[in-house]
Parts: structure tokens; C-alpha cells; sequence
């Protein structure tokens, strides 16, 4: 792989209007500082729609996309919307989920009043195409008449077990709002085509995030209970996390529910092979989260307070990927193998061959042989100052042991804190590794309170927006020639 940068900045983190950034011109513009900058990849997270505490790693489906990031004003501009009522975020730099919800919600009722019509034989090749908005569009319509409920908590339990004449009587009842469902991710789909074919256009990647499991609200679970460690009436037997750690002395609880991997092995891992597929069509690199969990697994009782009472699992190993590879060469994937790598883990990625990851600020609270080191990096690997679940460079710093700052200016070659971030961008860009990938909080120099994700807690996650004009021809000139010096560019 040749030498290559990019940067991690999810599209709801871009500005401009509405209150999240979304698929508009500011997309578009991102791009243009991409290329202008000498980068060629930009990595987004993952794009459905979000979940609990609005985690774009807990959605509702593996295929949807999130709705809250389609442009309305590219819905204006193409004559699809009219008459919508504009809506102004009181902190440019934060979205405010409930207030941009309710109004994007509105704006796209309102687009789909005026132009389902319109767009008849479009959403219907859509929906021909793509043969799970079917159920994710009844799944979300049903979750809205039991006011959000979790589908294993639905009062109507021939819904719940999908008997056949339930399912037919609500597609009848609410036929009109699973078609509103259906155009919605129709609009998605044109949006991210258009937005992806310009990035690919200027010879940028796009590289997706795919969490290794799925939410046990989602259409997923509901739809394909066999694929799920379940009980006789559909609740998880075993949920993934996490063990204790230094970080957490009561490890993480996900809750997600784990897979039969038996049962997909009897079935030649189809299920995997449609989800990557579906990954493969929205991008070109992909990142597959914790795939540790593909060597071995954490799997904790169901209803466990907390991770200490998990144990480890063998997982599917290379089976798993000797299948994808058969049924989709080419694909690009990346493993996150942060976390608990032991020689199992090493092992599957010697296998496959994916680049692993490698973290900048996770690289001096250890010897001279820690694998995050910059001077440690190897060529086929995709390292990063950090990533959306860690303190920004200088939130970092500023908050850093002592040791861990002394050792980093001694390597980085700086003094002041505030030039930490310059010093760790070229210390990543600098390295053996074939991919750098800098947050863009990073680029600007911010502290935590710019911070993405804080794993483990909820209200104040996900909300971060660059302000306008902060990506400036300036910033793209210092990074261009970052990239020219490093040969990256």
C-alpha cells in the first residue's frame, strides 16, 4: 500500500446548517480541504441511524443510514422540498439532538408529502435493490406506535416472533408510514452516492467504521433471531464486553447480543456476507471495530451487573474471512485490535494480513517496545494521535503523568504544551506505518472539550461540530506540506 493520510471527522462534526452536519455543500467542501491538503482518505463513523445515548455503535440497523444527515438544502436546491421552516442551533459547535431531530423529522415529512410521487420509480428501485428496507422500514414504524419500545417488549407477541399473519396485518396498517420510511432511506442513498462518487472523484477514500456487533433493538435482532445467542423468547442468553482493566476495574458491559457462531458456520456466514456487502457499496476502506472478537470472544451472562463475571470464548477465526474473501474479493479492511490482543489475535491478523491499528497517545506510558510508539509502527498498520474514543492531543497533555508528558516531549521533540498536537500529527505522519489518520480536533489544536466519545458514559457523547471556516485554506496549506515532506501527499 503506498504512503497515504487522511482524517477522522464524522459527518455530523461538519458545519453548517440545520444543526448537524449532513451530505450538503459542507461535505462537498470538506472534500475540497482533503484534497487541497494532500489527503487522500477521510474515515467517518459508522453511518446509521444512532441509538441509545445517540451512538452511531448502537443502531437500529446494519444497513440503514442515518436520516439526521441527509441535506435539506440539497432537498431544496433539487426542487424536493419547498416551504420548510429554518432552523438555527443556539451553539453552533454542539448538536442539540432533541431540537434538530424534531425539526429534520418535520422537514423530511413535509419532502416526503411533495415528492414521493415524484420519486416513485426511484425509491422503487431502491427498494428492489436493497431487500432489508423492507423490514427496517416496518421495524421502525412498529417501534414508533409502541412509543420507542424495545422489540422484545412489544405487547403483540406474533410481532415479536414474526408470525406471518401479524406481519401482514401491520404492513396493511401501516403501509403508508413504512413507505415514508422506505423513501427516507431512498433520499440517504442518493445523497451518499453523489457524496461518494465526488470524493472518489478527487481520488479520496472513504473509510467506514463497522462495529463487530449489533443493538438488541434493531431490526437486525428482530429480523434474524437465529443469527443471536437468544432464548426461547428472544432475550440474549450472553451479551458482549469487556473484562476489567486498568481503565475500569469492573470492565465494560455492552449488552450487545453475541452471534451463534455454529449456526453461521452451517450457513456459510451469509449473514456476514450480505452485512459486508451492504459495508463494501458505502465504502472503500473498512474498519472492522473490536475484531479481536473474531479470535476470541468476552461473553457475559445476560442481566450481569457488571463484566467481572464474563469469560473468554473462541471465536470463528479464519473460517469467517477465507468466506468474505471468496464471496467479495477486494475488500479493504482494517482491524481494530486494540484491547485485550493476545497470541490468538496476533495469529488471525498474521492470517489475513489486515493492517492493524496503532495509537500516538497511547505510546508513553510504557517501555521503549510499546506497539503505540511512533518509532514502533509497522508498515502495514493504520496509526492515528488518537482516536473519537480517546482525549484529544492536548486534552491529553494537559492532563498526562508526568513521566508519560516528559517522555512524549523527549520523542516529539517539543516543550510547550500546546504544541503537542503539531508535534504529534508529524510523529504519526513521520512513521513507517503505510496510513496515518489525524482527528480533526487534532488538526485544530483542541482540548477535551472538543473530546467525541467518552466509552461508558452518555449525555455528552457525539456532539462535537467543527465551526465554520475552521477548515481554512491555511490549515490544508500546513498539512500539504506535512504530507510532501513525509511523502504522504
Amino acid at each position: 500500500m503506498a504512503r497515504q493520510s487522511g482524517i477522522l471527522l464524522h459527518i455530523s462534526s461538519l458545519p453548517g446548517p440545520d444543526g448537524i452536519g449532513s451530505l450538503g455543500q459542507e461535505a462537498f467542501d470538506f472534500a475540497d480541504f482533503l484534497e487541497s491538503a494532500g489527503m487522500r482518505i477521510w474515515q467517518v463513523l459508522p453511518m446509521g441511524p444512532t441509538g441509545y445515548g445517540e451512538s452511531p455503535y448502537q443502531s437500529s440497523s446494519v444497513y440503514a443510514g442515518n436520516p439526521m444527515l441527509i441535506s435539506l438544502q440539497r432537498l431544496r436546491d433539487e426542487g424536493l422540498l419547498t416551504g420548510d421552516e429554518s432552523y438555527t442551533p443556539a451553539d453552533e459547535g454542539k448538536v442539540d439532538f432533541p431540537a434538530m431531530r424534531a425539526h429534520k423529522e418535520k422537514a423530511l415529512r413535509l419532502c416526503y408529502a411533495q415528492s414521493a410521487e415524484k420519486l416513485a420509480d426511484e425509491v422503487e428501485a431502491f427498494r428492489q435493490a436493497q431487500p432489508w428496507v423492507e423490514d427496517f422500514a416496518l421495524f421502525t414504524a412498529l417501534k414508533a406506535r409502541y412509543d420507542g419500545a424495545m422489540w422484545t417488549k412489544w405487547p403483540d407477541r406474533d410481532l415479536r416472533f414474526r408470525r406471518p399473519k401479524a406481519l401482514q396485518k401491520a404492513r396493511e396498517e401501516l403501509k403508508d408510514e413504512i413507505s415514508y420510511h422506505i423513501f427516507v432511506q431512498a433520499l440517504f442513498d442518493r445523497q451518499w452516492r453523489a457524496f461518494k462518487s465526488y470524493c472518489n472523484g478527487k481520488g479520496i477514500s472513504l473509510f467506514g467504521d463497522m462495529p463487530i456487533y449489533v443493538a438488541e433493538d434493531s431490526a437486525d435482532t428482530w429480523t434474524r433471531p437465529e443469527v443471536f445467542q437468544l432464548d426461547k423468547e428472544l432475550v440474549p442468553t450472553h451479551v458482549a464486553g469487556v473484562p476489567p482493566d486498568y481503565f475500569s476495574a469492573d470492565g465494560q458491559l455492552w449488552g450487545n447480543p453475541l452471534y451463534r457462531w455454529v449456526y453461521l458456520r452451517y450457513h456459510g456466514y451469509s449473514w456476514w456476507v450480505e452485512r459486508m456487502q451492504r459495508m463494501a457499496a458505502l465504502y472503500d476502506i473498512i474498519r472492522i471495530d473490536h475484531f479481536i472478537g473474531f479470535a476470541n470472544y468476552y461473553s457475559v451472562p445476560y442481566g450481569s451487573p457488571n463484566a467481572r463475571t464474563g469469560k473468554w470464548i473462541a471465536g470463528p477465526g479464519g473460517r469467517l474471512f477465507d468466506k468474505l474473501n471468496e464471496a467479495l474479493p477486494g475488500l479493504r479492511i482494517v482491524a481494530e485490535d486494540l484491547g485485550c490482543v493476545n497470541a490468538k489475535v496476533r495469529a488471525l491478523l498474521r492470517y489475513v494480513g489486515y493492517p492493524g491499528m496503532g495509537v500516538a497517545v497511547f505510546g508513553f506510558g510504557a517501555d521503549d517496545a510499546n506497539q503505540h510508539l511512533c518509532t514502533n509502527y509497522k508498515e502495514n498498520s493504520v496509526v492515528y494521535t488518537g482516536t473519537h474514543d480517546n482525549d484529544t492531543v492536548l486534552g491529553y497533555l494537559k492532563r498526562a503523568p508526568k513521566d508519560e508528558l516528559k517522555r512524549a516531549k523527549e520523542v516529539l521533540h517539543f516543550e510547550k504544551i500546546e504544541d503537542g498536537p503539531g508535534a504529534f500529527i508529524r510523529g504519526v505522519l513521520a512513521s513507517k506505518a503505510d496510513t496515518a489518520v489525524i482527528p480533526m480536533q487534532d488538526v485544530l489544536g483542541l482540548d477535551n472539550s472538543a473530546r467525541m466519545n467518552e466509552p461508558s458514559t452518555i449525555g455528552s457523547n457525539w456532539l462535537w461540530r467543527m465551526l465554520p471556516g475552521a477548515a481554512s485554506p491555511e490549515q490544508a496549506a500546513r498539512l500539504k506540506a506535512l504530507n510532501v515532506e513525509t511523502r504522504r501527499a
